[in-house]
């Protein structure tokens, strides 16, 4: 399943990650419990676990009394001992069970119940879960059921599919890896063994928190919980398909999510995750880090260089810079500056100087068209009075079917067109606004204007307009009317390709935001006929055509 470059669909990462690339590399359950064991010897014998050591007292034949030993009767040192000698995980949890079963006060019940949770880890998670709570009851801080707990708490929320069941197992999960994090070293465990224990969790831990809260749109915990999961590991455990990989590729996309994004970090830790992921991970997760490249930077050039720092660093090093797209506003100062003749811009580049440019240079962009009379042709309706058409004419105001032309008309119409419909339109120029639709009252014609969106800056006192909705504008420079493109650029967040004479794309993120949409009020409007005559009083002749053949009838 690809992203979508245009927008990348960060609602679906567990189900493209998670379920899929981390199957096929998921921690082995044996690998985790013997991850958690302190000392363990050769395969085939049993781990270490118990820190007491049990003695059976006078007459015992096995254990000889010692200072701090543990007392057991003859019959309890059978069960315990039968238990613990099983060679396979499947013979041992029954019968460890069964010594729980026949001493529940046994001396030694945190260390049997310890042995029972990791021979239940190799193939019975849920048995596994039950244990873990078992020991937590009688040792609520010990590291190794915490462990078991998060990892398996965490990999059954991957399963579910129920949104609010899901962060509830992952937040359940956040909460004993919370605890595990805040553990405190046993008595009679020594600090080399404690620390290598940690060593083993922690990586667990943070990525269970950090899953959690990315999972909630809690981008800054899940950035601060993955980046110490990274930290806590070896350099080339990020490097190998698995769990810290996975998590590489969530740290970026964290980024990504937050308000306002971070592009940067998004791009560089997304392509570390892309130089070192199989396929078909790999071509899944290109288009994102590519995404957020072209959203800071405008387009692809110089992304090898992203793409080798990424591959060499575990974090981007202090002199990793991507440059930022040009400001919308100094692609707009540089058309108007290197164009002599600003009336042959095409109306998407005049349009995108009116919304992005500062307004010294909107004005003398809308001085080249003001008072004169143009056909705009396939223009969109967006609503539609007797007296006042709202229109969408840029491909970008089409697509998100917002308007970004009002047109007053000199007369009004007897049948409104329908909302949807293309229509041709003639009409004077004769105001504009930046930052939402113009707010005035018509001065010509009989049409009239209503209030539009608060915070608007109408640059005629004179001009009517009226608005559906907020306003878009593009510098694509396909409109079909005449002049010459020199922008060349979309400025929606969609799109992220397309540059022109200015020389590079609006459409990074890393590029500040121009005033807002622009409304371009045309007065003296009138509906054009397919004949291209204009409609006038005959625009609504359609509507008059069946009368005369009620007549003759």
């Amino acid at each position: 399943m690809l992203y979508d470059v245009s927008e990348p669909q960060c609602g679906m990462w567990r189900q493209v990650v998670c379920e899929d690339f981390n199957e096929g590399y998921r921690m082995k359950k044996a690998v985790v419990a013997s991850l958690l064991a302190v000392a363990s010897v050769a395969p085939g014998v049993r781990y270490a676990y118990s820190q007491s050591q049990v003695n059976l007292g006078s007459g015992a034949q096995q254990q000889p009394a010692t200072a701090g030993g543990v007392q057991m009767s003859q019959a309890e040192y059978n069960a315990y001992n039968n238990a613990i000698t099983q060679t396979s995980p499947q013979a041992k949890a029954p019968a460890l069970e069964s010594y729980l079963t026949t001493y529940p006060q046994s001396a030694v019940k945190a260390e049997v119940l310890q042995q029972l949770m990791v021979a239940y880890s190799s193939f019975d998670p849920a048995k596994t879960l039950d244990a873990a709570d078992r020991l937590l009851q009688v040792d609520p801080n010990n590291l190794r059921a915490l462990t078991l707990e998060v990892y398996f708490r965490k990999a059954s929320a991957d399963q579910l599919t129920d949104v609010t069941a899901k962060q509830a197992a992952l937040d359940k999960a956040a909460d004993s890896a919370q605890k595990g994090l805040a553990a405190t070293k046993p008595k009679d465990m020594s600090d080399d063994d404690f620390k290598k224990l940690q060593a083993s969790a922690n990586p667990i831990f943070y990525s269970a928190i950090g899953t959690a809260a990315l999972n909630k749109k809690d981008t800054a915990t899940a950035i601060t919980n993955f980046k110490q999961e990274l930290a806590a590991v070896p350099v080339d455990q990020t490097t190998k398909p698995g769990p810290v990989l996975q998590d590489t590729y969530f740290l970026g996309l964290a980024y990504l999510q937050s308000t306002p994004p971070d592009y940067i970090n998004c791009t560089f830790y997304v392509s570390r995750f892309v130089a070192f992921a199989p396929e078909p991970y790999k071509s899944q997760m290109t288009p994102t880090a590519s995404y957020c490249y072209k959203k800071y930077h405008g387009n692809s050039e110089g992304y090898d260089k992203v793409t080798t720092a990424a591959q060499a660093n575990l974090n981007p090093p202090s002199d990793f810079t991507i440059t930022p797209a040009p400001k919308a506003s100094d692609i707009a100062h540089q058309t108007v500056t290197s164009t002599s003749d600003l009336g042959t811009l095409a109306l998407s580049d005049k349009e995108f100087i009116l919304q992005n440019g500062t307004s010294e240079d909107a004005e003398k962009v809308f001085a080249t068209v003001k008072g004169k009379t143009v056909e705009i042709p396939d223009a969109t309706v967006i609503s539609a009075t007797d007296s006042v058409l709202t229109v969408a004419v840029s491909d970008d105001a089409v697509q998100s079917k917002t308007a970004d032309f009002t047109f007053n008309m000199k007369e009004p119409l007897r049948t409104a067109p329908a909302v949807g419909s293309k229509v041709a339109l003639t009409g004077t120029y004769a105001s504009y606004s930046q930052g939402g639709a113009a707010a005035n009252t018509a001065t010509s014609g009989t049409a009239s204007g209503s209030a539009g969106a608060a915070g608007s800056t109408d640059t005629s006192a004179t001009a009517g307009a009226s608005s559906a909705g907020s306003s878009t504008s593009a510098t694509t420079g396909t409109s079909t009317t005449t002049g010459t493109s020199t922008t060349g650029a979309s400025t929606t967040g969609a799109s992220t390709t397309g540059t022109g004479a200015a020389g590079a794309s609006t459409t990074s993120a890393g590029a500040a935001a121009g005033p807002g949409p622009v409304m371009i009020v045309m007065n003296d409007g009138a509906l054009v006929a397919k004949a291209g005559k204009a409609a006038g009083k005959r625009a609504a002749a359609p509507a008059r055509r069946p009368a005369p053949a009620r007549k003759r009838r």
